[in-house]
């Protein structure tokens, strides 16, 4: 059952994601979105590099830039991280506790990472793996983000069962991703630990990478 949108104490940040569109990403920035999104994830029809340069992305004046990658190796992490000026990486495929280490090690300590953890069917064996990542060696990471599992990484449009948050404790601050849309924003408030920030990609496009700024400009108005 969908719920009306719900009045926030402490408001979830806004990150939109799958951004290629210089005049689209200077509107996100004048209606202060926290997060701004940028696919290096060749596989996606939201890659960026297909639509602006690295020194593009370097020239945006923003504090939360972030990359986006999938299963890629450090080096080619780090050197988009220094061209493109990012702030923040986010994993999105399955990157190891190991793997993680090893890039926090070699990232400049001020760029932070998000790292996803993606929901499909939900059954026991589900859990106890989402389980084992909060309890076992948690890697040294700034945020979780949870996102519906697909063999696409991402931008599904789809929402998962946020119930299975309820079931754990999250020891970071997370994200929330998933087809998160106007009409589904308020089943928000049947989290018990509430989302840092939430992300939005396919729902408030016209076609892949185009954002519909105007309806993002309505949904941000929800956490007013």
């Amino acid at each position: 059952m969908n719920l009306p949108p719900k009045t926030f104490n402490l408001p979830p940040q806004l990150k939109v994601c799958g951004l290629t569109k210089p005049d689209q990403i200077q509107e996100l920035i004048s209606m202060s979105v926290d997060f701004l999104g940028f696919i290096f994830y060749e596989k996606s029809p939201r890659y960026v590099l297909n639509h602006l340069s690295m020194e593009e992305i370097s020239a945006i004046e923003h504090r939360g830039k972030t990359g986006v990658f999938v299963n890629e190796e450090t080096d080619v992490i780090l050197k988009a991280v220094q061209q493109a000026g990012l702030n923040f990486v986010q994993l999105h495929g399955d990157e190891s506790n190991h793997f993680i280490a090893g890039l926090r090690q070699k990232l400049n300590p001020e760029v932070g990472i998000i790292k996803v953890i993606r929901i499909g069917d939900i059954d026991s064996d589900n859990k106890d793996k989402i389980a084992q990542t909060f309890t076992s060696n948690l890697p040294p990471v700034t945020y979780y983000l949870f996102d519906t599992d697909s063999k696409a990484f991402g931008g599904t449009g789809k929402q998962f069962d946020w119930s299975i948050l309820n079931e754990f404790d999250i020891p970071l601050p997370y994200f929330l991703s998933g087809g998160i849309s106007e009409e589904n924003i308020g089943n928000i408030d049947t989290l018990k630990q509430q989302p840092f920030a939430v992300d939005i990609n396919s729902k408030f496009e016209t076609e892949p990478g185009s954002k519909n700024i105007d309806r993002i400009r309505k949904f941000k108005t929800l956490f007013q």
